[in-house]
């Protein structure tokens, strides 16, 4: 049996989304620039654990760092052009959720 070796972009890919939170955070800014603190209380996800996704995903060159110098300052974040390319793939997740995910509530009106 021939074994099929995984492509190691593939690879890089799948582990960037798989880490925890880092596809909601995405997802989020699809819908455009957003402060820290929108994003935090929109997917619930704690400070420190946004911040370390943040710069990650911005390091990644998936996420912009927008400094806007007023008082008192503002940061923005949103998503790159190499951010932007991941709409379908979580819109294509979010409808195949929506056909076979079924909520905790469904579950507990089912049993």
């Amino acid at each position: 049996m021939k074994q099929r070796t995984i492509c190691p972009r593939f690879e890089k890919a799948i582990s960037l989304l798989s880490q925890r939170w880092t596809a909601l955070v995405i997802y989020q800014l699809l819908l455009g620039s957003q402060r820290f603190n929108e994003i935090q209380s929109s997917i619930g996800i704690s400070g420190k654990v946004l911040s370390e996704r943040l710069k990650d995903l911005e390091h990644q060159g998936v996420v912009k760092r927008e400094v806007i110098p007023e008082t008192p300052v503002i940061i923005e974040y949103s998503l790159t052009e190499k951010g932007q390319a991941m709409e379908p793939i979580l819109k294509t997740i979010e409808n195949w959720s929506q056909a076979w995910i079924m909520e905790d509530s469904d579950a507990t009106e089912k049993n």
